[in-house]
């Protein structure tokens, strides 16, 4: 068995760096490796099956940046213990070097400032270098090292999305990405939909077969027709689904007797695809066919058997609609889930054997939630959501990206039980203030990049149902929060 050891300094209580247990290592091509994890207040250790080099990725407070995930270098194994914020100091130097690098060759232009700014925390990092034997003196120029490679990290991204858009802006005058929200019953509202359609161009209705096909047999489908009436009548575009759900308690209960057959169940399973497709055929032209398929937990389906079965659902949403696009939407793109070894295959692992299919697979959709306990994403800035976009656009697909982060930190009871607000994640304790500035940040960012065309807002309103605790645009009094003047900006194109 393979074995990392970390120390921190000075050390943590556990109760004091509760995200310890999150940690995991992964390797060169971002395969992330089975890490079983003990940090008992002193060392953080890592036990792995293999002992090939890898980078450890943790959450890490960081003065001003909250407790977003940093990553070591490229580490070997050996007896001595590695100093934490010295290597997690190294490794985002190394990022920032690397993205420096890389944006200079596409001829961008980076601003002294940043210069100065990387350069200094590489004098911190040298220093903490030199005197790795004093654990107090390189602990804590290692960790201004962090801050001041953080620092410099926020405005190299700021400048890549400053001259991108500038760029973009001088070519077109309309927005390079569909900019959408998922529907709910709030949209009907007059005064609601005159905010929607100031902020997004594109609606996307929810289809949730648990819903719609309660029964075998019986189909409700009169909440889906509403929306879709209403968008075609205000001729928005539309993107539906997802039409599957392979997560946890996805799929209707009425399935349970065929989990194990490998015959009928996707039967069933594309018989639904058919026959929602087919009842808006021409209304909707861009589907997420399924989604959760490579992280799973519905039915109890192994991953070999989900993979399959999502195989079969874009062969038929092929067939039943050839001029429509069909996209997957992926959980958890970063692949953290793979830490707990119930996942041979890395999410970029499952889209590619999709892709490589042929099966008419449009593009991919992936979920950042960003402020919420797992299974929500991990906290990272805006440089590391930059390479993650680069690192998927290797697939050469269309890339739809679903936001999420809340608004406070209060209980929200119209909320699913599942996610709780993480108060740690963020620069600051969660506000509206906070979500906006977050929103400014990374809708720019997505629709910044080629490969991206759609950025959608995960809940429209926080007075109905909904997944994540106070993440909607409008409050539950129906009133807009700060966060729908910067993407009223992005929709139009205009400067901030």
């Amino acid at each position: 068995m393979g074995v990392m050891r970390f120390i921190v300094h000075p050390p943590l209580a556990v109760e004091q760096w509760t995200e310890s247990y999150l940690a995991y290592i992964r390797a060169m091509d971002g395969r992330v490796f089975p890490t079983n994890v003990d940090y008992d207040g002193e060392v953080l250790t890592c036990r792995r099956h293999t002992s090939d080099s890898g980078k450890l990725s943790v959450p890490w407070s960081v003065s001003g940046h909250g407790r977003p995930v940093l990553n070591t270098t490229s580490l070997r194994e050996r007896e001595h213990p590695y100093l934490l914020p010295l290597e997690l100091a190294r490794g985002k130097l190394s990022e920032v070097r690397d993205q420096w690098a890389t944006w200079e060759i596409a001829r961008m232009i980076v601003p002294q400032v940043f210069k100065d700014v990387q350069a200094e925390a590489f004098h911190y990092f040298a220093h903490a270098s030199a005197n790795r034997h004093d654990l107090d003196v390189a602990s804590q120029a290692a960790q201004q090292a962090i801050k001041l490679a953080c620092d410099a990290a926020d405005i190299l991204a700021d400048t890549y999305v400053v001259q991108r858009m500038t760029s973009i802006r001088r070519a077109t005058s309309q927005a390079p990405s569909l900019l959408g929200c998922n529907l709910d019953e709030k949209i009907t509202h007059s005064d609601a939909w005159d905010i929607f359609k100031d902020a997004f161009n594109v609606a996307s209705i929810p289809i949730d077969w648990l819903q719609i096909e309660p029964q075998e047999g019986i189909y409700n489908w009169e909440r889906v027709d509403r929306f879709v009436q209403h968008c075609t009548q205000n001729r928005m575009i539309i993107r539906g689904g997802p039409l599957i759900n392979l997560g946890p308690d996805g799929m209707p209960k009425w399935l349970a007797p065929w989990k194990d057959d490998f015959f009928n169940l996707p039967s069933f399973v594309c018989d639904f695809i058919d026959t929602a497709i087919s009842r808006y055929t021409g209304l909707i032209r861009i589907w997420e066919v399924s989604t959760a398929g490579n992280t799973g937990g519905a039915l109890g389906l192994s991953e070999e058997h989900r993979l399959a079965l999502v195989a079969r659902t874009l062969e038929t949403a092929l067939r039943t609609d050839s001029d429509a696009q069909f996209f997957i939407r992926i959980d958890q793109p970063f692949g953290e889930y793979q830490r707990h070894g119930e996942h041979r295959l890395a999410p970029f692992q499952f889209v590619d054997a999709l892709i490589r299919s042929n099966l008419g697979l449009s593009g991919i959709s992936f979920d950042l939630n960003m402020g919420y306990h797992p299974p929500g994403s991990l906290a990272r800035d805006m440089l590391s959501v930059s390479k993650l976009i680069d690192y998927w656009s290797a697939l050469q697909v269309q890339i739809h990206v679903n936001l999420a982060c809340p608004s406070s930190s209060l209980r929200d009871p119209n909320s699913s039980s599942l996610f709780e607000v993480d108060d740690k994640a963020g620069r600051q304790p969660w506000s509206e203030e906070t979500q906006a500035e977050w929103i400014e940040q990374i809708v720019p960012l997505l629709m910044a990049k080629p490969s991206v065309t759609g950025v959608f807002l995960e809940q429209f309103s926080d007075s109905y149902s909904h997944r994540f605790p106070n993440a909607g645009l409008l409050d539950s009094n129906s009133n807009p929060k700060k966060m729908y003047d910067p993407l009223r900006r992005q929709l139009h194109h205009e400067m901030t």
